[in-house]
């Protein structure tokens, strides 16, 4: 059986504007993809960008319907100074500061920034378990 690669993707209200700040201002790899959706690989799954009312349509729901998701994204990285470096580079690119990168209550480092759809992510880094590609090192997630 071949590997699955799970594959995120948001509904954006301006698909240039939104491959900028992912492509340009996150420096996300794009992959080649048709002109009405732009495909960035992440480490084991992708992300995908497509116009909201094109995702809404495909989906048959509605695109009008706003509000919090009841979700957000998640970037997990090896240290708290690339927490602090990622949300820079947010910002730079377009992205608002939702919760500040701080100390967590789980003993971990974090905080929150909105694309320019209003998507939520998280930065986060976990030093008590790794969600990254196993190195071989004890604990690592495989």
């Amino acid at each position: 059986m071949k590997p699955r690669i799970s594959m995120i993707t948001l509904g954006v209200q301006d698909l240039k504007r939104s491959i900028a700040f992912y492509e340009a201002g996150l420096g996300l790899p794009r992959m080649d993809s048709p002109p009405e959706v732009a495909f960035f690989t992440l480490n084991g799954t992708w992300l995908g960008l497509y116009g909201r009312d094109a995702l809404a349509a495909d989906a048959q729901v509605d695109g009008a319907s706003g509000g919090f998701a009841g979700f957000s994204l998640a970037h997990n990285v090896s240290t708290e100074q690339e927490v602090d470096e990622v949300m820079a580079q947010a910002v730079s690119a377009g992205a608002v500061i939702t919760k500040s990168a701080r100390k967590t209550e789980w003993g971990g480092y974090a905080g929150y920034f909105s694309d320019p759809d209003g998507y939520l992510w998280e930065v986060a880094h976990n030093p008590l378990f790794w969600v990254g590609p196993s190195d071989g090192a004890p604990g690592d997630a495989a």
